[in-house]
Order: C-alpha cells, then structure tokens, then sequence
C-alpha cells in the first residue's frame, strides 16, 4: 500500500488549507479500512484529525469538528482534507493513513502571512 499526500505548502492565516491523498494498492481492500488524517505539529505528538469510514461516514476530532471536512474522491482511492481559517497553530506536517499501519510520507504546511 502506497499514501501520497499533495496540497500547498503555505498557507495564509483565515485561509482554508485544502490537502489530498491518494491510495495506491494492487493487493488490499483499501475500503475496508478507516481512511484517517493525522498531524504533527513541530516539536509536538501526533494529532488525530479525522477519518473516512468504511460506509463512507466522517469521523472527526471534537476540537476541529467546527473547521474540518474530509471527503471521499469518485475514484474511490483518494479522499480530502479540509481545515478552515487556518491559524499558526495548524502548522504541521499533515499525514493521511489507511488504518494504523499504512501511513504517507506526510506534507508540511506552514500557516504564515
């Protein structure tokens, strides 16, 4: 399984950050598992985000519930992160993950003017 992230690398504050991830498998049912977004701010642990479920249900993180959406693509292999009115505080590397064990090499994004 393969996890690539895309999205800006910069991002002004007030700004919605919008972040894409695409799976790649030849061998897993990629619909079976939790499609998560995770993140880790610089100098901090990681942070659970949100994640796509196997019936298509968003799950997210009460603290970001009011700002974030995350989405699944027609192609089925590829899903979407978004954050509204971003503040410095979002900068972080952003990681999209199937399940616990599959993760991309991640993305960063600074929150700056």
């Amino acid at each position: 399984v393969q996890l690539q992230e895309s999205g800006p690398g910069l991002v002004k504050p007030s700004d919605t950050l919008s972040l894409e991830c695409t799976i790649s498998s030849t061998t897993t049912n990629i619909k079976n598992y939790y499609w998560n977004w995770i993140r880790q701010p610089p100098g901090k642990g990681l942070e659970w985000l949100g994640a796509i479920g196997p019936s298509g249900e968003a799950h997210y993180n009460p603290a970001l519930a009011s700002r974030i959406s995350i989405l699944r693509g027609t192609a089925n292999n590829h899903f979407t992160l978004q954050l509204t009115a971003v503040i410095p505080r979002d900068t972080a590397k952003y990681y999209c993950t199937l399940g616990l064990w599959d993760w991309g090499q991640g993305t960063q994004v600074l929150v700056s003017s």
